[in-house]
């Protein structure tokens, strides 16, 4: 199951409706009520992401937060990028887009099926979250401001 998948089940399961439709304005995504809509002609990943996000605007804040010069606003959209963040990346995805070959950004992203941009504000969530180094029982993973590093113990 894809990502894009997994948000569709996610909805579903919380009665929201989704629609892929063109946009008049430049939006790529937008959440009214209980309907996300996503902008038809994205890529597969940046639809993930923009789903994510919207989602997880759904889920997290409450009324109109279009106005983005209202600091209550932003708070509410970064609270909803960070549960699209933790909804489509794990600690062990970065594991495993290493173990699979991957040793950039632009590489991570696609394997995980994500754009570039949210790969590297997920990075600097962990980076939030785990500090500059995280550990587990085999690797290492250093975060910095270009990326992150995975090596083995």
């Amino acid at each position: 199951m894809t990502k894009y998948e997994k948000l569709i089940a996610k909805a579903a399961s919380k009665n929201i409706n989704v629609i892929e439709t063109s946009f008049e304005s430049s939006a790529k995504g937008f959440c009214i009520g209980n309907t996300i809509a996503i902008r038809n002609n994205l890529s597969e990943a940046e639809k993930t992401c923009i789903f994510a996000e919207e989602l997880g605007h759904y889920i997290t804040t409450t009324g109109n937060i279009l106005d983005q010069n209202n600091q209550n606003n932003r708070k509410q959209e970064k609270i909803a990028r960070k549960w699209a963040i933790n909804f489509l990346i794990s600690i062990n995805d970065l594991i495993n887009a290493y173990k699979n070959g991957c040793f950039c950004l632009a590489d991570t992203a696609e394997y995980l099926n994500v754009t570039e941009e949210f790969i590297f504000e997920a990075i600097a969530e962990f980076k939030s979250k785990y500090g500059v180094v995280y550990t587990n029982d085999n690797y290492i993973i250093t975060f910095n401001d270009l990326g992150y590093c995975v090596s083995e113990k």
